[in-house]
């Protein structure tokens, strides 16, 4: 069937086979090309120039001829660009002056910018109502730099900033808690059905919130604990889910470097003891022996940085040879001798302890380095009973010593246990008893998790079975022999395969391989075979994993082969159980007949039946089978073609392939597959290249098993080795005898026990918030530390360019002419924004190619512009005509807000003080911009007067905005100089000082006088320097300059000869009368020397 592809305006409708789709999306909302007067704007939010972007946003809120939310091609409005150069100044007057803020507050955050974060902060509150989404989740959700799941605490996480995370925390912006990845509830179900994508990504995001270390050390009171329990669950996340197993496992070497960067801030031997030790339930009191909780539960939770850590393993060494002073700095041949006593005379120290254990004699076996080695030699006491027994030493000793009975020498059956198997008896109810203890104390999962833990439990299971299986062959041949004596010299190859005694010598043999490997457990404490011991941990692990593919692999061949020479196999069994006679007639018989058919026993067992074949197969991999095996009985040609073709492919696949395949997961690289064919190179590869996998971290890897070694002996486990054991002690006595006092002991001091657990609490949560404070300095002086980089650099650039458009500002505004710097354009910029500038300029667009339907699209959505030509909207109309097609826009779907709060609320004075400010500057500048005259100029300064203010603050831009509001109330009080013809006196009139009168109230309004046309042309004044400025001593309160009418036409005439002087700057302040005149605190009047004409305008 043909897939039908619909497309409506809702969505897109796919039909075929089985596949019904109908998922509503929007037609992302591109940026639009930009007008040239929106360029200039961008480019002066970029540049700093904050009294052309005032002007513009002031043109734009009367004429309507910018759209001042406009963005550039990559996305980026004002107020992002203000905020990427880290412009306060601008940031805020963009604020205040009505710029949608849009996604700014996730910008500010991810830029690191503090104080735009604060001010965005108190804007959001502002206008935000409960039940709206915020500001940045009305973006676009095809255009936002952002997913919706990003929150501005989640974004802060992830940066790790520990300000902003600060800031948000104390507002009480919440985190929204991630579920369990199996959770089946109606929220998850929903969001996975909707789009699996997104809900796995987003709970990607909230935990690389939750694993930012700021986020931790200001969130919780026991951040090591919560680093631990962290980095387990995203070690479970990884194997949950294994699309994002390399992010989650980043996030936990994250979680496992923060615990290591706290432990590192210890500087005392006492802070370091009441982290290891600290334990809710029982909390460690100085004195006491040492529990080491927290370092027991870093190593369930496999935190091997944390372990290995120096300040760790020094604490541990010392404990380890506490009572043995200066063994670590004797030589090696003492160290010998002193290891040497211990391990000839440890049955002393384990009689000395069962008599008197709370002796000072007594108690040196309870020393962690004397207590391992008394168990290490009683371990290898084991090992050589073991080896007595398999030798028979018994039996030999008592032949060469001739107590031998002669009558027993023969006997093969009914024979009691020796005594050197009642000691190996003794021993494996003590080590039974061992591990019995170690369940009780630790429990059955924190037991099952150490993989030793198995081989004991393997070993100890093997001899129960060997000797009840000997006790129970024991009994039946006993009963044989009374029934038969003779079956006592009957010999083992005439027993039934299955006889007891038979399993259990079987039995007892792997018992001994088990005894044995548990030796290489003890090899972890030294530095040499420590890293052998890890090696050969990770090969067992990656020949498992092999053997599994191997093993079907030998499966599929098996039964290919077992199919194919069954029938042959069988002949051969029948020739093999067959007997001749005299006559040559041929006899059944029971057993194999090896001396006439010798070659017909040794092949039908090869592929006679599938374990057979098995068999055969796996032997083959070894040389043992070769293709005399398909040289049978009755095979035809065909027949044994087919079968030598399938093990030979058998044989390529299992040396050329599979071994190699081994050999590569060892050196974890492919390519040696064309290298090693053979089996020894496999076994080289294996034990080489696997303990080059670990030498990276050998070190780690090596402190790590050592230190679990370490801990076996540092808790309360049974001091006395196997078999002592299980005898009792004068200590088990007084304890015994002593329980009820202990416990009306403890029933008193329950008081003071309950004010030492307070007290130790305390103790802890005053070394935890001072590791917490010296990490975080730690990390801001690194912080202040880095190097110099490219946003540094861009980030002065931008300082000297907004310095010099303040500079010229004040110029402009005290009569300076800057026309020449306005037109050579000189701005301090970096590489990337000039690259962004060119691109700005020439139209660049991130979009895609426009296809008919879109460019119907546009054309349709093109709104009516309000003064548009006859001739451009034919065209429009035209090309509309042309295109003749029609189609629906693309709605945008907004997600619901969520229900809690993402950004919190204020709550200290000073917040509600910055926010107040912030909304009546926003109140200010709105109504002043609904209420301001038109302005009739069709042009825009380059550079704009505005007050000059040292910082940038809310509280003085409320200031400017009156200020101005000032200037257009008094700005109809105030009017212009008569002209300047009939002002200018003549040299007579000045050397008499009669000076004529300005008439004031023949002079127009300032706002009357700005004309679409251009200004007239200065006249050349008669002097080449520059305009002379009068100052009045006494200085005005607005800070401007005020000259009378005396000094202004001084100044008129002395400017005569100066003809490329533009216009000066004045305020009129006084009459000829030397009466001050009132005069705005901001409005500026420009009088062209030329004229004389007062050409009043304000910047």
């Amino acid at each position: 069937m043909d897939e039908k592809v619909h497309f409506g305006g809702v969505g897109v409708e796919i039909e075929g086979p089985g596949i019904v789709h109908n998922q509503p999306f929007d037609m992302p909302n591109l940026p639009k090309p930009l007008t040239l007067e929106e360029k200039k704007y961008l480019l002066s939010v970029e540049r700093g120039d904050t009294a052309t972007v005032r002007k513009c946003i002031k043109r734009a809120y009367r004429n309507q001829h910018i759209d001042i939310n406009c963005a550039d091609p990559l996305g980026r409005s004002a107020l992002t660009l203000a905020i990427e150069g880290e412009n306060l100044e601008m940031t805020e007057l963009l604020i205040v002056m009505g710029v949608e803020p849009k996604d700014a507050l996730l910008q500010a955050i991810n830029s690191e910018f503090v104080e735009a974060v604060e001010l965005l902060l108190e804007y959001e509150e502002i206008v935000h109502k409960d039940g709206e989404p915020y500001s940045w989740e009305k973006v676009d959700k095809n255009t936002s730099m952002f997913t919706k799941d990003i929150t501005p605490l989640i974004l802060a996480a992830h940066k790790n900033n520990y300000e902003i995370l600060k800031i948000l925390l104390d507002r009480g912006a919440t985190l929204p808690m991630p579920h369990d990845v199996r959770c089946g509830c109606d929220v998850c179900l929903r969001e996975t059905e909707e789009d699996s994508l997104r809900h796995s990504m987003s709970r990607v995001n909230e935990y690389r919130a939750l694993a930012s270390p700021s986020l931790i050390a200001l969130s919780s009171n026991d951040p090591i604990l919560t680093a631990f329990q962290l980095s387990w669950e995203l070690r479970n996340l990884a194997f949950t889910e294994p699309e994002c197993r390399n992010e989650y496992m980043e996030l936990r070497k994250q979680c496992q470097q923060f615990a290591v960067d706290l432990l590192q801030q210890s500087r005392s031997t006492q802070e370091l003891l009441t982290v290891l030790n600290h334990d809710p339930e029982s909390p460690y009191e100085e004195g006491e022996p040492m529990k080491l909780t927290r370092l027991e539960l870093a190593i369930d939770y496999k935190q091997k940085r944390f372990v290995a850590h120096s300040n760790i393993q020094q604490l541990l060494a010392a404990m380890w040879y506490d009572g043995l002073p200066g063994f670590r700095r004797k030589p090696l041949l003492e160290k010998m001798i002193d290891l040497s006593k211990i391990i000839l005379i440890f049955p002393y120290y384990c009689f000395l302890y069962m008599i008197s254990g709370t002796s000072d004699s007594g108690k040196i076996i309870r020393k962690p380095f004397v207590k391992f080695v008394v168990h290490a030699s009683s371990y290898l006491s084991f090992l050589f009973v073991l080896l007595l027994v398999s030798q028979r030493a018994d039996v030999i000793l008592l032949e060469k010593l001739g107590w031998t009975d002669t009558h027993l020498t023969g006997q093969q059956r009914g024979l009691a246990p020796s005594l050197l198997e009642y000691l190996v008896l003794i021993y494996v109810a003590g080590y039974i008893w061992e591990e019995t203890c170690e369940v009780w104390k630790d429990g059955l999962y924190r037991y099952l998790k150490d993989m030793w833990n198995f081989i004991d439990f393997t070993r100890n299971l093997l001899y129960v079975l060997v000797f009840m299986l000997r006790a129970m062959a024991y009994y039946q041949q006993t009963a044989e022999i009374e029934d038969n004596p003779t079956m006592k010299m009957l010999g083992k190859e005439h027993w039934n395969a299955f006889d007891p005694q038979l399993i259990a010598e079987g039995l007892f043999a792997g018992a001994n391989v088990f005894s044995a490997l548990k030796l290489v457990h003890l090899f972890s404490i030294n530095p040499h075979l420590g890293p052998l011991q890890i090696s050969l941990g990770r090969m067992i692990i990656d020949i498992v994993k092999f053997f599994f593919i191997y093993t079907l692999v030998l499966f599929a061949f098996a039964c290919g082969l077992n199919q194919l020479l069954w029938y042959f196999t069988d002949l051969e069994r029948k020739d093999c159980y067959s007997t001749t006679s005299g006559e040559g007639m041929v006899f059944p018989s029971e057993e194999p007949n090896w001396v006439e058919h010798d070659s017909s026993c040794a092949k039908w067992r090869s592929f006679n039946n599938l374990f057979e074949s098995s068999q055969s197969l796996f032997w083959a991999s070894f040389g043992s089978t070769g293709t005399d095996a398909f040289e049978l009985k009755g095979i035809k040609s065909y027949t044994r073609f087919w079968g030598l073709l399938m093990f030979g492919s058998y044989s390529v696949i299992n040396v050329i392939v599979l071994l190699n395949l081994l050999i590569a997961m060892m050196t974890n690289s492919y390519a040696m597959i064309e290298v090693c064919i053979v089996l020894l190179n496999l076994l080289i590869a294996m034990m080489s290249n696997s303990y080059a996998m670990i030498e990276e971290h050998s070190d780690t890897e090596w402190k790590f098993a050592r230190t679990k070694l370490w801990l076996s002996y540092f808790d309360d486990s049974p001091t006395l080795p196997p078999p002592f054991n299980i005898f009792p002690t004068t200590k088990m006595f007084l304890k015994l005898f002593g329980l009820r006092k202990i416990d009306k002991m403890r029933k008193d001091s329950l008081k003071r026990k309950q004010r030492q657990e307070k007290e130790r609490d305390y103790r802890y949560a005053a070394v935890m918030r001072a590791l917490v404070w010296r990490y975080i300095c730690l990390q801001h002086r690194q912080g202040d530390s880095n190097p110099v980089t490219e946003d540094d650099v861009n980030e002065i650039k931008g300082e000297i360019t907004s310095m010099r458009y303040e500079l010229m500002n004040v110029l402009d505004k005290n009569g300076m002419d800057t026309s020449s710097a306005d037109k050579k354009e000189k701005t301090v910029i970096g590489k990337k924004n000039q690259v962004w500038e060119r691109r700005l300029m020439k139209n660049f667009q991130l979009t895609p190619v426009v296809t008919a339907e879109d460019e119907v699209e546009l054309v349709r959505n093109v709104e009516s512009v309000e003064n548009e030509d006859p001739l451009d909207r034919f065209r429009r109309v035209a090309k509309l005509a042309v295109l003749n097609s029609s189609a629906l826009r693309w709605g945008q779907i907004i997600r619901s807000v969520c229900k809690e709060s993402q950004i919190g609320r204020c709550n200290n004075r000073e917040s509600f003080k910055k926010q107040q400010n912030l909304e009546r500057a926003m109140r200010e500048a709105k109504r002043k911009l609904m209420n301001a005259s038109p302005d009739r100029s069709n042009e825009i300064r380059n550079v704009s007067p505005m007050p000059v203010t040292e910082q940038s603050s809310l509280v003085k831009l409320i200031g400017e905005f009156t200020d101005e509001m000032k200037k257009e109330s008094d700005n109809e009080r105030y009017l212009t100089v008569k002209s300047a013809k009939s002002m200018r006196p003549t040299p007579r009139e000045l050397d008499e000082g009669r000076i004529p009168s300005i008439n004031v109230s023949q002079a127009t309004p300032v706002s009357t006088l700005r004309k679409p046309s251009p200004p007239p042309a200065p006249l050349k004044p008669q002097q080449d320097c520059g305009p002379r400025i009068f100052k009045k001593k006494a200085p005005s309160p607005t800070g401007v300059m005020q000259l009378t009418a005396r000094d202004l036409l001084a100044k008129q005439i002395d400017s005569r000869e100066d003809s490329n002087q533009g216009p000066a700057v004045y305020e009129l302040g006084e009459n000829r009368n030397n009466d001050v005149i009132p005069s705005s605190s901001s409005q500026d009047y420009l009088l062209d020397t030329r004229s004389g004409e007062d050409m009043n305008a304000p910047l």
